[in-house]
């Protein structure tokens, strides 16, 4: 009796043993089935949220978040790949602190595990990062990592970067649902990058739409000329997001380049500079009439040392102003902050097409102001005309009326006032005949101007120097300087760096020329042994005597750092 008592009941145990399994089994699949509706479910909130976002920059960062919530990763970056291919132009993290990036250092740039998926575009899953053959390594401060998640995010067919995700919270592995999961939010995400970089596009063809008619109407409003030069480097600056802003134009007769225009960083350092066009990135693109960038300007070999004026800069473009028949009429630099994206094309495609419009529209108000000039030498041309046919001729008449007249006149003081008066109306003449031949005369040939003639004597001194003077040129020195100040002030220069080449043994010299409407200041400055206290003194009495002529004069002085330094200086008002 007991045995089959046993035996029954180990029938009724069994059937219930399998009911608690299957029940088991049950409630795990409803709660398989529950996570993977609550993934799809946070799967497809990630990807409403990233199809939301249309400034680039918050997409990515979007993106970022998303990924590292939907496979619950404690570490995850997106990294998008630069325009060769072949390197990260710029890494969005989450996960890291800031002070951590501070101490790790500059972004990773493509080796290692993360260059794996550049060369490989390929989702790619790692249980630990350091045995995979490609593993680089982390650098000092980095946290640890070990499990490891990565897939590609592609835009149109072409990769624009990767998602990166590492150390899944808990300790386990990423799995191959992660990986599905997270190469569906990289579809997404590649969709959402291309909204964004499409309204990007559209906001930034509307903002150089602007700022072409905004300069357009500033010309045709008889906008004077460095007003508008610098507001066409003040609205290529904004729209690129660039530190510096400057606009070169060729000097007449020369074949070098003046920074007429600089805002931004280190402006002062560029403004009125003097530039040659086979040793900076304005004169390459001013000779080649295309385009010239630079991945970082504080560096290219290209661009000459001296002046030191790149500091804290990198990535620069210069771009002709203008590329017609008669070659461009300027060129246009813009520089941003070490460290910012490089130039790419298509910043720089609606970058020339801005300046090509600039120089249609400085061609048209050069247009304007030769028909204005003309209209004034031809009023002129009329009043000398006038002056020569009617004033001339009848003053001439009278004068010979009194002298013919004055023979007739007995009373001698009376007849001398006569004579008197005919001496007068010939003085008369000869001055209106001297004022007509004022108002017919033109200026000189090209390169007459004073700027020219500076660069000029800087350029036939270098071969003497064994080395090339940095030259720096402000205010309307062909404007405001007299002709006369002008000829005395190229003979100083002359004599100034003639003395250099044989007396200071400098490998580095600086010409300063400025004016302000009310003097003129020449400073000619070295790195030399500086000027001796005894010994031959004729060329600088004379560079005295010069300045004395005009009520000017010449200091001499020894700047701190060595060298000498040499400043003429004469009042434009006397």
């Amino acid at each position: 009796m007991a045995g089959s008592e046993h035996t029954g009941e180990a029938r009724v145990r069994l059937p219930q043993l399998r009911l608690d399994e299957l029940l088991e089994e049950l409630q795990a699949r409803l709660d398989a089935a529950r996570g993977t509706r609550d993934r799809v479910h946070s799967l497809l909130e990630a990807v409403l949220s990233v199809g939301r976002e249309l400034d680039l920059e918050q997409a990515l960062y979007s993106i970022v978040e998303a990924a590292a919530a939907l496979v619950d990763a404690e570490y995850a970056a997106l990294g998008v790949i630069g325009p060769d291919g072949k390197r990260l132009s710029a890494f969005h993290t989450v996960g890291v602190t800031t002070e951590q990036i501070r101490q790790i250092g500059p972004y990773p740039e493509g080796h290692g595990i993360l260059g794996e998926l550049i060369k490989h575009p390929e989702p790619l899953r790692l249980s630990k990062i350091s045995q995979h053959p490609a593993s680089y390594g982390f650098p000092p401060h980095h946290p640890p990592m070990n499990t490891f998640v990565g897939v590609p995010i592609r835009v149109r067919d072409q990769v624009f970067g990767n998602l990166y995700l590492t150390e899944k919270r808990g300790g386990v592995q990423f799995d191959e649902e992660d990986e599905s999961v997270l190469s569906t939010l990289a579809v997404a995400a590649g969709v959402a990058i291309d909204n964004a970089r499409l309204y990007e596009e559209t906001r930034l063809r509307e903002r150089w739409l602007r700022a072409n008619a905004e300069i357009t109407h500033s010309l045709m409003s008889d906008g004077e000329g460095p007003e508008v030069l610098g507001l066409i480097a003040e609205r290529a600056g904004e729209i690129t997001g660039s530190a510096l802003a400057s606009v070169g134009l060729p000097m007449e007769g020369t074949d070098s380049l003046t920074v007429e225009i600089a805002v931004g960083l280190e402006a002062e350092a560029h403004r009125g500079l003097v530039l040659p066009m086979d040793r900076s990135l304005m004169g390459l693109a001013f000779s080649g009439a295309a385009p010239v960038t630079s991945e970082d300007a504080s560096q290219d070999e290209r661009i000459s040392l001296e002046p030191p004026r790149f500091e804290g800069l990198g990535p620069a473009v210069a771009v002709p102003i203008g590329t017609g028949a008669q070659g461009p009429r300027g060129v246009l630099l813009l520089a941003r902050q070490t460290g910012r994206p490089v130039f790419s094309e298509t910043e720089i495609e609606p970058l020339r097409a801005f300046a090509a419009q600039a120089a249609i529209a400085m061609e048209l108000a050069e247009h304007r102001r030769d028909a204005e000039q003309i209209a004034v030498l031809q009023d002129r041309d009329r009043i000398a005309r006038d002056l020569h046919d009617l004033a001339i001729q009848r003053l001439f008449a009278t004068g010979m009326t009194l002298q013919s007249a004055g023979r007739f006149i007995e009373h001698p003081e009376a007849a001398e006032r006569v004579v008197r008066a005919v001496d007068d109306l010939d003085e008369t003449i000869k001055i209106i005949r001297s004022t007509i031949f004022g108002l017919r005369a033109r200026e000189g040939g090209a390169g007459a101007g004073l700027r020219a003639r500076t660069v000029r004597v800087v350029g036939e001194a270098a071969p003497v120097l064994g080395f090339a003077p940095s030259v720096r040129m402000e205010g309307l020195v062909d404007t405001d300087v007299p002709r006369e100040i002008a000829d005395h002030l190229i003979a100083v220069l002359s004599e100034a760096l003639t003395n250099t080449a044989r007396h200071s043994g400098a490998d580095h010299a600086d010409v300063v020329l400025q004016t302000d409407g009310r003097e003129v200041r020449l400073t000619v400055s070295d790195n030399g042994v500086g000027i001796p206290d005894e010994g031959r003194r004729s060329g600088l009495k004379n560079m005295a005597e010069r300045a004395e002529q005009f009520g000017g004069r010449l200091e001499l002085n020894r700047p701190e750092g060595g060298g000498a330094e040499l400043v003429w200086r004469v009042p434009l008002g006397a």
